[in-house]
């Protein structure tokens, strides 16, 4: 394979490139004053029109027909809100000796957060896994993200001294929930219009995304969050990100083989059960944390979101190599 073919895997995707970016003008040029306050309202605004596009474009019909085969999806979920809050857990407990308190902070919060839905589905089909399973699987384990990220992450850092509020519980339900809900519900009239247009409404999903993280970065930057940071802390959060999707990865791939899951299942259960979502970790984040806590919160987040495309792409074209359709299992 030519060299630059082999360096191309590890080129960031252009949604990585642009949320470094908006770190770097946070930085530069951070927001603040009563700019910054219309600016907190406009973010928030935004986070409501992601989800509710996010209702309106969830088919409740592929959802339902994906739901008969639920040990998969048991498997995936065990992983997403089991697995990798355990994990969680062990690093709040052992990680205060390496780590700053809010670097600990945001790898707790990062194992509490949902699967993706649209890269787990993109390499579950590259690989050759079961596409139909990887939409159920994903796109619940979104829906339950927003009722079960913010409850885990509590436990988790209230066990560990994090000061986290479950007060913030009712600001996730006004601010994501119910958009939503709406949006489910509008779905039949307007889910086809969504779909239609799904590469013009992405720029919606990532704007807000981007909004947010400008936003918190440029608060973040006014505390100082540059200065509080050191390359230590850098080195350990990349290393322990590597172990998490290392553990994930390894885990539900043993568990599909062990639990005599097709090929195709297993494709989709090991795509699906080993992410974290930026998409919904960066607005979640932005409810649940103070302002000038959350551009480090979400630190680990980011670069675990890069390493995952990374890794998962590499993954999915070496089973895509190896396909073996009457296999059981996910060897190869």
């Amino acid at each position: 394979m030519p060299l630059l073919d082999r360096m191309a895997r590890f080129r960031p995707d252009n949604f990585t490139l642009a949320i470094a970016a908006s770190v770097v003008v946070a930085t530069v040029l951070p927001v603040t004053g009563r700019i910054a306050d219309g600016y907190g309202i406009a973010t928030n605004l935004a986070i409501a029109l992601l989800f509710f596009l996010h209702g309106t474009r969830l088919s409740r019909q592929a959802v339902l027909s994906g739901l008969t085969n639920w040990r998969l999806h048991l498997v995936i979920l065990t992983s997403t809100f089991v697995l990798f809050p355990l994990m969680g857990f062990v690093i709040g407990w052992a990680g205060a000796s390496v780590l700053s308190p809010l670097m600990i902070t945001g790898m707790v919060f990062l194992c509490c957060l949902p699967s993706t839905v649209q890269s787990s589905i993109a390499f579950t089909s590259i690989a050759g896994g079961n596409v139909p399973a990887a939409i159920c699987s994903a796109s619940v384990s979104s829906v339950l993200g927003v009722f079960l990220t913010p409850i885990l992450a509590g436990v988790l850092l209230s066990a560990h001294g994090g000061g986290f509020s479950f007060s913030s519980l009712q600001s996730v339900v006004l601010q994501l929930l119910v958009p939503f809900a709406i949006g489910q519900a509008l779905h039949p009239l307007i889910g086809a219009w969504a779909l239609r247009h799904k590469k013009l409404l992405s720029f919606v999903d990532r704007g807000s995304i981007l909004m947010v993280v400008y936003g918190a970065f440029s608060e973040a930057v006014g505390h100082g969050l540059w200065h509080s940071i050191s390359w230590s802390d850098l080195a350990v959060m990349l290393a322990l990100d590597g172990v998490l999707l290392a553990i994930a990865l390894v885990s539900t791939r043993l568990a599909a083989h062990r639990l005599g899951f097709s090929r195709a299942d297993g494709i989709a259960i090991v795509f699906c059960g080993s992410k974290k979502s930026l998409a919904a970790g960066v607005p979640i984040a932005n409810i649940l944390f103070a302002k000038a806590s959350v551009g480090m919160i979400v630190l680990p987040l980011m670069f675990f979101h890069q390493i995952q495309l990374i890794v998962c792409a590499v993954l999915a074209k070496r089973y895509a190599q190896h396909r073996a359709p009457n296999r059981t299992g996910i060897t190869g």
